[in-house]
């Protein structure tokens, strides 16, 4: 069996991002999503979105980059308690016990706000933070205690999508150093997803053409591995219902969600549109 999960990131960062989350459940095949516990719209998502949206798997986006924290950290955030820190920053420090004791802190108290409202059944991040190894096991700790089975790795074979405006971009060059380095990262986290006895996808789709991801990219990335047989692929998206300007790529996944052309057509290469309910 193959199995494709169109997940979408940062659920309950604004309302816009919610309606995309409800459109693209409503009118697409977007039967997964990633919630914020730190969002500016979490209360909305919880309270009006996830209660439409009865089969939705709803996970957990771990945030340590963007808006306010939920504990008080000297590491992480400033002195308004926003965070502020860069990849980099985290990477130099993830073999600090100390910062690391601040990362779990705040990782349980973003699970435990969800928890409150919904069971969430898979982990992942803003990002791509937790797929710094010492940060990775945090969250597979984490996970098995909280009785969440998926955390999400980031291996994506790579591939070109043979038009100009996609190899012939800055955003690409830089995307393809962000793949070699999560490529390297999943295949020392996949030993610790199997230490804590948990589920991962097997691909994922969405690092090499970040801020390009359209129906073109999507198929082309499923195309790559469509010749295997029991995998599941996952694709992230970060839908955002409002456009900004006409090349608001956010904008572009939020119609993606609801290409029909690209739905079938990912049926016709033998996948079954899943989330990690199942």
């Amino acid at each position: 069996m193959k199995r494709f999960i169109l997940n979408a990131d940062d659920f309950g960062k604004s309302q816009d991002h919610n309606r995309a989350v409800l459109n693209g459940y409503s009118n697409g095949f977007v039967k997964s999503a990633s919630l914020m516990a730190n969002g500016s719209a979490f209360e909305s998502a919880v309270n009006e979105i996830i209660p439409e949206c009865q089969h939705l798997s709803v996970g957990v986006h771990l945030n340590l980059i963007e808006g306010k924290s939920l504990t008080r950290t000297r590491f992480l955030t400033n002195i308004s308690g926003e965070f502020d820190k860069n990849y980099l920053y985290l990477i130099r420090n993830s073999s600090n016990p100390e910062f690391l004791k601040e990362v779990e802190k705040e990782f349980r108290a973003q699970i435990e706000k969800i928890l409150v409202s919904v069971k969430p059944d898979h982990i992942d991040s803003h990002c791509h933070t937790h797929a710094i190894p010492p940060i990775f096991k945090i969250v597979c700790k984490l996970a098995k205690e909280y009785n969440i089975p998926y955390v999400r790795t980031q291996y994506e074979e790579f591939y070109v999508v043979p038009k100009l405006r996609y190899i012939l971009n800055y955003k690409f060059a830089i995307n393809i150093l962000k793949v070699i380095l999560l490529n390297v990262y999943t295949l020392r986290n996949r030993k610790i997803v199997n230490e804590f006895g948990l589920k991962t996808n097997n691909y994922l789709i969405g690092v090499g053409y970040t801020g390009m991801m359209d129906a073109n990219t999507l198929e082309y990335g499923l195309k790559t591995i469509s010749d295997e047989e029991d995998i599941i692929a996952e694709a992230l998206i970060h839908p955002c219902s409002y456009l900004r300007s006409i090349n608001d790529s956010h904008a572009v996944e939020f119609k993606l969600t609801q290409n029909k052309i690209l739905e079938d057509n990912i049926y016709r290469m033998g996948f079954e549109i899943t989330n990690h309910k199942v």
